[in-house]
């Protein structure tokens, strides 16, 4: 796995912990070709896992990032590749360990400011996503403006989500990335 575009370009980013399924590099590489410019963005990556799409978007412009990971190994692992890649913790790029949930209140509860760009990318048959979504888009971290991407398998595909609308979705093999975004107030798409 490397970064595939910006500052950090062609970076490797280490072993793959177990139990993680990174995301593809040809899915990212069209992840952010359909996403366009990341500059200047704030970024939450729900269920990080390897970081691979927060760094990526680091690297290619974005001024905030929050990645939120459960496992602590894993989340050891994240820490690690941060600093391999030469990147402190801070303000601007910050490891959230505890689950998407929690995370979520406590981002919230800080008063964490908005985000423009948040992907979701939990383990494919996992049995909360909706209802982390629900949380998501309740919550002060969602504007009007902010996109989320869902990452999901074929086989489980997204249900409908309320207060939400499906912006975009692209398949890629067994892999579906849905674009959501606050579904507008007067219940249009």
């Amino acid at each position: 796995m490397r970064i595939i575009a910006g500052s950090l370009r062609g970076r490797v980013l280490g072993p793959v912990p177990d139990g993680v399924r990174p995301t593809a590099d040809r899915v990212r590489e069209s992840l952010f070709s359909a996403l366009g410019q990341v500059g200047g963005l704030g970024v939450l990556d729900l269920c990080a896992g390897t970081g691979a799409l927060g760094l990526e978007a680091y690297s290619r412009g974005a001024v905030r990032v929050v990645w939120v990971e459960r496992s602590r190994a894993v989340a050891r692992a994240l820490a690690k590749r941060l600093l391999d890649l030469g990147l402190e913790q801070g303000p601007a790029l910050r490891l959230v360990v505890t689950d998407a949930l929690r995370a979520l209140e406590q981002l919230a509860r800080a008063g964490e400011a908005s985000f423009d760009l948040v992907f979701f990318d939990p383990p494919y048959a996992s049995d909360e996503r909706e209802e982390i979504l629900v949380a998501l888009f309740a919550s002060p971290l969602v504007d009007v403006g902010t996109t989320v991407v869902v990452e999901g398998a074929r086989r489980h595909l997204l249900p409908a989500i309320a207060g939400t609308r499906v912006v975009d979705e692209r398949r890629y093999g067994d892999t579906v990335l849905t674009w959501l975004a606050r579904a507008k107030p007067d219940g249009g798409a």
